[in-house]
Protein backbone atom coordinates (compact mmCIF):
# COMPACT_ATOMS: atom_id res chain seq x y z
CA UNK A 1 0.00 0.00 0.00
CA UNK A 2 1.24 3.32 -0.78
CA UNK A 3 1.86 6.46 1.95
CA UNK A 4 -0.48 7.74 0.32
CA UNK A 5 -2.64 5.62 1.09
CA UNK A 6 -1.94 4.50 4.77
CA UNK A 7 -2.13 8.06 5.63
CA UNK A 8 -5.43 8.71 4.01
CA UNK A 9 -6.89 5.40 5.90
CA UNK A 10 -5.65 6.92 9.33
CA UNK A 11 -7.38 10.36 8.52
CA UNK A 12 -10.74 8.26 7.92
CA UNK A 13 -10.14 6.18 10.82
CA UNK A 14 -9.39 9.47 12.93
CA UNK A 15 -12.39 11.22 11.17
CA UNK A 16 -14.31 8.47 12.43
CA UNK A 17 -13.41 7.88 16.31
CA UNK A 18 -14.52 12.09 15.89
CA UNK A 19 -17.99 11.40 14.59
CA UNK A 20 -18.86 8.84 16.98
CA UNK A 21 -17.45 10.85 20.00
CA UNK A 22 -19.66 13.73 18.89
CA UNK A 23 -23.35 11.48 17.65
CA UNK A 24 -22.42 9.95 21.42
CA UNK A 25 -22.44 12.83 23.04
CA UNK A 26 -25.19 14.14 21.15
CA UNK A 27 -27.30 10.93 22.47
CA UNK A 28 -26.02 11.83 25.89
CA UNK A 29 -27.04 15.93 25.89
CA UNK A 30 -30.55 14.04 24.52
CA UNK A 31 -30.63 12.68 27.87
CA UNK A 32 -29.96 15.90 29.94
CA UNK A 33 -34.01 16.51 29.78
CA UNK A 34 -35.02 13.30 31.79
CA UNK A 35 -32.19 13.77 34.66
CA UNK A 36 -34.83 16.28 36.08
CA UNK A 37 -37.25 13.88 36.69
CA UNK A 38 -35.13 11.50 37.98
CA UNK A 39 -33.71 13.77 40.48
CA UNK A 40 -37.57 14.77 41.74
CA UNK A 41 -37.92 10.62 42.52
CA UNK A 42 -35.33 10.76 45.19
CA UNK A 43 -36.90 9.07 48.24
CA UNK A 44 -35.31 10.92 51.65
CA UNK A 45 -35.18 8.24 54.45
CA UNK A 46 -34.42 4.77 53.34
CA UNK A 47 -36.09 2.71 57.19
CA UNK A 48 -39.50 3.17 57.81
CA UNK A 49 -40.15 5.39 60.31
CA UNK A 50 -42.60 6.99 62.70
CA UNK A 51 -42.95 10.33 64.86
CA UNK A 52 -43.04 9.66 68.01
CA UNK A 53 -42.35 13.42 69.62
CA UNK A 54 -42.56 16.76 68.41
CA UNK A 55 -41.65 19.91 69.95
CA UNK A 56 -41.73 23.15 67.83
CA UNK A 57 -40.41 22.08 64.84
CA UNK A 58 -38.20 19.13 66.17
CA UNK A 59 -39.65 15.60 65.78
CA UNK A 60 -38.43 12.52 67.00
CA UNK A 61 -38.37 9.54 64.35
CA UNK A 62 -38.71 5.86 65.83
CA UNK A 63 -37.52 2.80 63.71
CA UNK A 64 -39.18 0.25 65.20
CA UNK A 65 -37.36 -2.26 62.85
CA UNK A 66 -39.38 -5.47 62.08
CA UNK A 67 -38.86 -7.28 65.28
CA UNK A 68 -38.53 -7.09 69.19
CA UNK A 69 -35.68 -4.95 70.49
CA UNK A 70 -32.32 -7.02 71.89
CA UNK A 71 -31.05 -4.07 73.52
CA UNK A 72 -32.77 -2.10 76.45
CA UNK A 73 -30.96 1.18 76.21
CA UNK A 74 -32.40 2.87 73.69
CA UNK A 75 -30.08 5.25 71.18
CA UNK A 76 -30.48 8.20 69.96
CA UNK A 77 -28.76 10.11 67.43
CA UNK A 78 -28.13 13.56 66.94
CA UNK A 79 -27.68 15.66 63.67
CA UNK A 80 -26.21 18.66 62.42
CA UNK A 81 -28.34 22.31 62.59
CA UNK A 82 -27.06 22.52 58.79
CA UNK A 83 -28.47 19.85 57.21
CA UNK A 84 -31.17 17.59 56.96
CA UNK A 85 -30.13 14.41 59.35
CA UNK A 86 -31.37 11.56 56.21
CA UNK A 87 -27.91 11.31 55.25
CA UNK A 88 -27.86 9.01 58.02
CA UNK A 89 -30.49 6.86 56.52
CA UNK A 90 -29.71 7.52 52.74
CA UNK A 91 -30.14 4.67 51.34
CA UNK A 92 -31.07 0.92 52.13
CA UNK A 93 -27.53 -0.09 51.59
CA UNK A 94 -25.89 2.79 52.49
CA UNK A 95 -27.69 3.66 55.80
CA UNK A 96 -26.37 4.26 59.41
CA UNK A 97 -29.73 4.07 61.07
CA UNK A 98 -30.25 0.56 59.27
CA UNK A 99 -27.05 -0.51 60.68
CA UNK A 100 -28.05 -0.18 64.57
CA UNK A 101 -32.18 -1.17 64.27
CA UNK A 102 -30.66 -4.75 62.17
CA UNK A 103 -28.67 -4.85 65.05
CA UNK A 104 -31.61 -5.17 67.38
CA UNK A 105 -31.48 -1.32 69.37
CA UNK A 106 -34.59 0.82 69.90
CA UNK A 107 -33.11 3.35 67.39
CA UNK A 108 -34.51 7.29 67.40
CA UNK A 109 -33.19 10.30 65.48
CA UNK A 110 -34.27 13.74 66.46
CA UNK A 111 -35.36 16.23 63.37
CA UNK A 112 -34.65 19.64 63.97
CA UNK A 113 -36.84 20.99 61.07
CA UNK A 114 -35.99 24.30 59.04
CA UNK A 115 -35.83 27.55 61.22
CA UNK A 116 -37.22 30.83 60.13
CA UNK A 117 -36.57 34.02 61.17
CA UNK A 118 -38.90 33.31 64.15
CA UNK A 119 -35.92 31.16 65.48
CA UNK A 120 -33.00 33.57 65.01
CA UNK A 121 -32.93 34.19 68.87
CA UNK A 122 -32.27 30.56 69.56
CA UNK A 123 -29.25 29.64 71.36
CA UNK A 124 -26.97 26.53 72.26
CA UNK A 125 -29.24 26.43 75.91
CA UNK A 126 -32.26 26.28 73.80
CA UNK A 127 -31.05 23.30 72.01
CA UNK A 128 -28.71 21.38 74.82
CA UNK A 129 -30.73 22.06 77.92
CA UNK A 130 -33.85 22.16 76.50
CA UNK A 131 -34.77 20.47 73.31
CA UNK A 132 -31.90 17.70 73.45
CA UNK A 133 -32.69 17.39 77.51
CA UNK A 134 -36.50 16.80 76.52
CA UNK A 135 -35.87 14.13 74.11
CA UNK A 136 -34.19 12.21 76.85
CA UNK A 137 -36.44 12.52 79.34
CA UNK A 138 -39.04 11.37 76.82
CA UNK A 139 -36.71 8.81 75.54
CA UNK A 140 -36.17 7.87 79.60
CA UNK A 141 -40.24 7.91 80.59
CA UNK A 142 -41.21 5.92 77.36
CA UNK A 143 -38.56 3.25 77.64
CA UNK A 144 -38.83 2.66 81.39
CA UNK A 145 -35.02 3.41 81.68
CA UNK A 146 -32.72 5.95 83.51
CA UNK A 147 -30.18 6.21 80.58
CA UNK A 148 -30.08 6.74 77.27
CA UNK A 149 -27.03 6.39 74.71
CA UNK A 150 -26.34 9.08 72.31
CA UNK A 151 -24.74 9.38 68.80
CA UNK A 152 -23.86 12.75 67.42
CA UNK A 153 -23.08 13.73 64.00
CA UNK A 154 -20.55 16.94 63.21
CA UNK A 155 -21.97 19.69 64.89
CA UNK A 156 -24.43 17.40 66.50
CA UNK A 157 -21.91 15.85 68.13
CA UNK A 158 -20.46 19.35 69.70
CA UNK A 159 -23.83 19.63 71.43
CA UNK A 160 -24.19 15.65 72.28
CA UNK A 161 -20.68 16.18 74.28
CA UNK A 162 -21.87 19.91 75.80
CA UNK A 163 -25.21 17.64 76.72
CA UNK A 164 -22.81 14.52 78.64
CA UNK A 165 -21.12 16.96 80.40
CA UNK A 166 -23.95 18.87 81.66
CA UNK A 167 -26.27 15.76 82.20
CA UNK A 168 -23.90 12.96 83.09
CA UNK A 169 -26.14 10.96 84.74
CA UNK A 170 -28.96 10.44 82.03
CA UNK A 171 -26.48 9.26 79.31
CA UNK A 172 -25.55 5.89 78.91
CA UNK A 173 -22.96 6.02 76.49
CA UNK A 174 -21.85 8.28 73.91
CA UNK A 175 -20.62 7.89 70.48
CA UNK A 176 -18.86 10.72 68.59
CA UNK A 177 -19.20 11.12 64.83
CA UNK A 178 -16.81 13.64 63.04
CA UNK A 179 -17.35 16.20 65.94
CA UNK A 180 -15.29 19.27 66.46
CA UNK A 181 -14.28 19.62 70.15
CA UNK A 182 -10.70 21.67 69.96
CA UNK A 183 -11.04 24.14 67.42
CA UNK A 184 -7.05 25.11 67.47
CA UNK A 185 -6.08 23.26 65.07
CA UNK A 186 -5.19 25.40 61.44
CA UNK A 187 -5.89 22.40 59.84
CA UNK A 188 -8.93 22.95 57.08
CA UNK A 189 -10.28 25.60 55.50
CA UNK A 190 -13.01 26.02 57.97
CA UNK A 191 -10.88 27.45 60.86
CA UNK A 192 -9.16 29.60 58.98
CA UNK A 193 -12.40 31.19 57.40
CA UNK A 194 -14.01 31.44 61.18
CA UNK A 195 -10.64 33.05 61.72
CA UNK A 196 -11.91 36.75 64.10
CA UNK A 197 -9.20 38.19 61.57
CA UNK A 198 -11.27 36.84 58.72
CA UNK A 199 -14.96 37.18 60.14
CA UNK A 200 -16.94 39.40 61.60
CA UNK A 201 -20.16 36.79 62.97
CA UNK A 202 -21.47 39.73 64.77
CA UNK A 203 -21.57 41.85 61.87
CA UNK A 204 -23.30 38.91 59.67
CA UNK A 205 -25.83 37.78 61.93
CA UNK A 206 -27.04 40.80 63.07
CA UNK A 207 -26.83 41.62 59.13
CA UNK A 208 -28.83 38.17 58.49
CA UNK A 209 -30.92 37.30 61.27
CA UNK A 210 -29.74 33.57 60.63
CA UNK A 211 -26.91 31.87 58.91
CA UNK A 212 -28.22 31.56 55.17
CA UNK A 213 -28.49 28.19 53.56
CA UNK A 214 -26.75 29.66 50.96
CA UNK A 215 -24.09 30.95 52.70
CA UNK A 216 -23.45 27.60 54.10
CA UNK A 217 -23.51 25.45 50.80
CA UNK A 218 -21.22 27.87 49.02
CA UNK A 219 -18.94 27.59 51.91
CA UNK A 220 -19.23 24.00 51.78
CA UNK A 221 -18.51 23.97 47.85
CA UNK A 222 -15.77 25.87 48.26
CA UNK A 223 -13.72 23.76 50.22
CA UNK A 224 -13.08 21.95 47.15
CA UNK A 225 -14.27 23.98 43.89
CA UNK A 226 -12.98 21.94 41.17
CA UNK A 227 -14.16 18.64 42.49
CA UNK A 228 -17.76 19.90 43.06
CA UNK A 229 -17.91 22.45 40.16
CA UNK A 230 -16.24 20.66 37.27
CA UNK A 231 -15.34 17.44 38.15
CA UNK A 232 -18.62 16.13 39.70
CA UNK A 233 -20.73 17.31 36.21
CA UNK A 234 -17.84 15.98 33.96
CA UNK A 235 -18.60 12.46 35.81
CA UNK A 236 -22.49 13.17 35.51
CA UNK A 237 -22.25 13.34 31.62
CA UNK A 238 -19.54 10.52 31.43
CA UNK A 239 -22.15 8.11 33.38
CA UNK A 240 -25.65 9.17 32.18
CA UNK A 241 -26.15 5.74 30.95
CA UNK A 242 -25.19 4.03 34.38
CA UNK A 243 -28.51 3.86 36.19
CA UNK A 244 -26.99 2.85 39.16
CA UNK A 245 -24.35 5.78 39.21
CA UNK A 246 -27.19 7.90 38.42
CA UNK A 247 -29.50 6.46 41.33
CA UNK A 248 -26.33 7.14 43.71
CA UNK A 249 -25.45 10.40 42.02
CA UNK A 250 -29.09 12.04 42.79
CA UNK A 251 -29.70 10.78 46.06
CA UNK A 252 -26.24 12.39 46.92
CA UNK A 253 -27.02 15.52 45.57
CA UNK A 254 -30.66 15.96 46.77
CA UNK A 255 -29.05 16.10 49.66
CA UNK A 256 -26.02 17.50 49.78
CA UNK A 257 -28.58 20.75 48.15
CA UNK A 258 -31.24 20.52 50.82
CA UNK A 259 -29.44 23.00 53.48
CA UNK A 260 -31.34 25.27 56.36
CA UNK A 261 -30.37 27.86 57.53
CA UNK A 262 -28.94 27.75 61.21
CA UNK A 263 -30.36 29.89 63.94
CA UNK A 264 -28.85 32.96 64.19
CA UNK A 265 -27.42 33.31 67.71
CA UNK A 266 -26.73 29.22 67.97
CA UNK A 267 -24.62 30.40 64.89
CA UNK A 268 -23.02 33.46 66.45
CA UNK A 269 -21.94 31.25 69.73
CA UNK A 270 -20.68 28.00 67.72
CA UNK A 271 -18.42 30.42 66.19
CA UNK A 272 -17.40 32.60 68.57
CA UNK A 273 -16.80 30.06 71.71
CA UNK A 274 -15.83 27.56 69.65
CA UNK A 275 -13.76 28.62 66.41
CA UNK A 276 -12.41 31.71 67.90
CA UNK A 277 -11.72 31.10 71.45
CA UNK A 278 -12.08 27.61 71.67
CA UNK A 279 -13.88 27.84 75.18
CA UNK A 280 -14.74 24.07 75.10
CA UNK A 281 -11.50 22.28 76.14
CA UNK A 282 -10.32 24.65 78.65
CA UNK A 283 -13.70 24.35 80.40
CA UNK A 284 -14.63 28.27 79.90
CA UNK A 285 -17.84 26.85 77.49
CA UNK A 286 -20.59 28.48 78.36
CA UNK A 287 -24.69 27.06 77.90
CA UNK A 288 -26.60 29.48 79.40
CA UNK A 289 -25.38 29.79 83.04
CA UNK A 290 -23.76 26.41 82.82
CA UNK A 291 -20.41 25.90 82.65
CA UNK A 292 -19.22 22.43 79.91
CA UNK A 293 -16.68 20.36 81.78
CA UNK A 294 -15.81 17.96 79.65
CA UNK A 295 -13.91 15.72 82.45
CA UNK A 296 -18.31 15.25 84.00
CA UNK A 297 -18.65 13.18 81.33
CA UNK A 298 -17.74 9.40 82.95
CA UNK A 299 -19.65 6.90 80.21
CA UNK A 300 -18.36 4.74 77.56
CA UNK A 301 -17.13 7.28 75.04
CA UNK A 302 -16.64 5.82 71.47
CA UNK A 303 -14.78 8.70 69.10
CA UNK A 304 -14.97 8.52 65.33
CA UNK A 305 -12.43 10.10 62.88
CA UNK A 306 -12.15 10.55 58.79
CA UNK A 307 -8.94 10.63 57.81
CA UNK A 308 -9.64 12.31 55.20
CA UNK A 309 -12.73 14.81 56.54
CA UNK A 310 -12.08 18.58 54.92
CA UNK A 311 -15.23 19.87 57.10
CA UNK A 312 -13.76 18.40 60.57
CA UNK A 313 -10.25 17.50 60.69
CA UNK A 314 -9.06 14.52 62.90
CA UNK A 315 -7.11 17.24 64.47
CA UNK A 316 -10.14 18.72 65.90
CA UNK A 317 -11.74 15.59 67.40
CA UNK A 318 -8.70 13.72 68.46
CA UNK A 319 -8.22 15.47 71.74
CA UNK A 320 -11.50 14.31 73.18
CA UNK A 321 -10.42 11.46 74.52
CA UNK A 322 -8.15 12.94 76.65
CA UNK A 323 -10.52 15.98 78.02
CA UNK A 324 -13.12 13.29 79.31
CA UNK A 325 -12.86 11.57 82.46
CA UNK A 326 -14.36 8.38 81.38
CA UNK A 327 -11.80 5.25 81.84
CA UNK A 328 -13.81 3.51 78.75
CA UNK A 329 -12.60 5.39 75.83
CA UNK A 330 -11.90 4.14 72.42
CA UNK A 331 -10.99 6.05 69.01
CA UNK A 332 -11.59 4.99 65.87
CA UNK A 333 -10.30 6.32 62.28
CA UNK A 334 -11.24 5.31 59.09
CA UNK A 335 -9.60 6.21 55.75
CA UNK A 336 -13.03 8.63 55.00
CA UNK A 337 -14.15 12.03 54.26
CA UNK A 338 -16.69 14.00 56.33
CA UNK A 339 -19.59 11.83 54.75
CA UNK A 340 -17.91 8.78 53.35
CA UNK A 341 -18.10 8.02 57.40
CA UNK A 342 -21.75 7.54 57.10
CA UNK A 343 -22.25 6.73 53.37
CA UNK A 344 -18.85 5.15 51.84
CA UNK A 345 -19.21 1.66 51.37
CA UNK A 346 -16.09 1.05 53.36
CA UNK A 347 -17.80 2.88 56.70
CA UNK A 348 -21.35 0.70 55.83
CA UNK A 349 -18.63 -2.76 55.88
CA UNK A 350 -15.76 -1.82 58.53
CA UNK A 351 -16.74 0.95 60.51
CA UNK A 352 -20.79 0.53 61.52
CA UNK A 353 -20.10 -3.29 62.64
CA UNK A 354 -17.56 -2.32 64.91
CA UNK A 355 -19.40 1.09 66.18
CA UNK A 356 -22.83 -1.45 66.77
CA UNK A 357 -20.71 -4.32 68.80
CA UNK A 358 -19.09 -1.56 70.67
CA UNK A 359 -22.20 -0.42 71.72
CA UNK A 360 -24.27 -3.60 72.15
CA UNK A 361 -21.62 -4.97 74.74
CA UNK A 362 -22.34 -1.30 76.98
CA UNK A 363 -25.83 -1.88 76.71
CA UNK A 364 -28.29 -3.77 78.11
CA UNK A 365 -30.13 -6.76 77.33
CA UNK A 366 -33.78 -6.47 77.02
Amino acid sequence: MSSNGQHGDAALGAYQAVADEWIDNLRRISRLPALWQRAQRVKKGATPSEVVYEQDRLKVLHYPGTGRAKHRTPLVFVFALVNRPYILDLMPDRSVVRQFVDAGFDTYLIDWGAPTHADRHLTLETYVNGYIENVVDYLRERCGVSQVSVLGYCMGGTMSAMYTALHPKKVRNLILLAAGIDFSTRAGLLNLWADEENFDVDAFIDAYGNCPAEFLQGSFMMLKPVANLVDKPIGLFENIDNDDFLDDYFTMETWLNDNIAVPGEVFREFVRKLYQQNQLVRNEMTVGRHIVNLKRITCPVLNLMAERDDLVPCAQSEPFNDLVGSNDRRSIKLSAGHIGMAVGSRAQRELWPKACAWLAERSDRA
